[in-house]
């Protein structure tokens, strides 16, 4: 595959996600924060700024290469046939491209493919994939998946039931916003001593909120660099909501992306209890690192 480049473009609910290569090497990456299921709540379609800030993250990708593939995620697998058509028109005629609907079972394979793939790790692992309006569980040992569980909910819905977990400081507890997942997500039966967060930039909140990671010591992954112990998960996420979010934003190159950052904490936080796990790895692995293998076969 000599000189090959390619990009692949994730549209999530919350967050549009870029990766480009050049063969196996990551030469451009952004995350664009494009706010597509809110906005598809309030009107009932998908909202045309938000098609056009999709057409500018398109253009980019064009400046790279002509070899570009778009998979829609969660929102567009529920919008109608008919709608997923004339958007689609409109991105074929002007850019001769379409958007490819993923799946919720093939975005957990290839994102859970990113994580386990290339990490030799004996005992159970549990990768987390968690966007704005999904959640899926995959549990792996020893490279192989051993159960799956998903859920129709993400942060832009638990962000919507508790309002004030965009304002600087939330009205609502750290309790209340756990007990209330806790009853959307409800047993797991499976333990795991690893939680990886995936699909999305988990790095970007510690980084931002000037959260101390220790080494990852478990295992050697080049994008899977740090860790933090149980102890310092739950003091990390319960700060989360007694802490300034706007001093937080203030640190970044994308404010609007914290909007739905104490819910992931709330989220993610409760399933290493479910699971048990004794260290947390938080990523920016998202579908694209499990994509790139198939596209580049």
């Amino acid at each position: 595959m000599h000189n090959k480049k390619l990009a692949i473009i994730e549209i999530g609910s919350n967050n549009t996600k870029t990766h480009i290569y050049d063969n196996d090497e990551l030469i451009y990456e952004d995350n664009t924060t494009i706010e597509f299921k809110k906005n598809y709540q309030k009107g009932r379609k998908i909202n045309d700024d938000d098609l056009y800030l999709l057409n500018k993250i398109i253009e980019k990708a064009l400046e790279y290469t002509n070899e570009v593939h778009i998979y829609g995620c969660s929102i567009f697998r529920n919008i109608s046939n008919e709608e997923l058509e004339n958007i689609n028109l409109k991105i074929k005629n002007k850019y001769n491209l379409e958007i490819e609907v993923v799946s919720q079972d093939d975005e957990a394979y290839y994102t859970a493919l990113g994580c386990y793939n290339n990490i030799d790790y004996e005992r159970n692992i549990c990768i987390f994939i968690g966007g704005g309006g999904s959640i899926e569980l995959i549990f792996v040992n020893n490279k192989k998946v051993i159960d799956k569980k998903y859920y129709n909910f993400g942060v832009v819905d638990i962000t919507r039931e508790f309002d004030s977990l965009k304002e600087d400081i939330p009205t609502c507890t750290f309790e209340e916003v756990y007990n209330y997942v806790d009853g959307l997500i409800g047993n797991i039966e499976i333990e795991a001593d690893v939680l990886i967060l995936a699909g999305g930039d988990h790095l970007y909140w510690y980084n931002n909120a000037k959260y101390n990671l220790l080494e990852n010591s478990l295992y050697d992954c080049d994008n899977q660099k740090y860790m933090i112990t149980k102890e310092m998960n739950n003091q990390y996420d319960r700060d989360a909501l007694i802490t300034s979010l706007e001093a937080i934003r203030q640190n970044s190159d994308n404010p609007l992306w914290f909007d739905g950052s104490r819910a992931m904490k709330v989220i993610t936080n409760l399933i290493s209890h479910k699971v048990n796990a004794k260290y947390i790895i938080p990523t920016k692995i998202n579908m694209e690192d499990g994509l790139k293998e198939k596209l580049n076969s």
